[in-house]
């Protein structure tokens, strides 16, 4: 089964570069531990959400917005993508991540084969 993990990291592993060296040196080695896990399709991360743009189309015309749609007090940090054999798996990957345990979370979701 594959399985999408979508990031949140949290406020304090957001704010990485204000970590003491030796937490920060932690993080570091903590995703570099998980994007060795066999079945692991590292992902890419994100800007903040202030960076997005969001897209809609009313009445056929095309409309932007700078920010996120809505006010969200969880952003998308960044994902990655895991085959692995159930979702136990995932949830032991998951809790390997380092936002995780630090006032983040990570979505655990299948990703529909078509």
């Amino acid at each position: 089964m594959k399985y999408m993990l979508l990031i949140n990291l949290g406020p304090r592993a957001r704010d990485f570069q204000e970590l003491p060296e030796d937490e920060r040196k932690e993080i570091v080695a903590g995703w570099q531990a998980i994007n060795e896990t066999s079945g692991l399709t590292p992902g890419q991360r994100l800007q903040p959400p202030e960076s997005a743009t969001t897209v809609r189309v009313e009445n056929g015309e095309t409309l932007t917005t700078d920010g996120p749609f809505v006010e969200t007090k969880e952003a998308l940090d960044g994902y990655c993508t895991l085959e692995a054999d159930d979702l136990d798996a995932a949830i032991e990957l998951a809790a390997k991540m380092p936002g995780a345990a630090m006032g983040g979370a990570i979505e655990i979701r299948p990703i529909a084969e078509w």
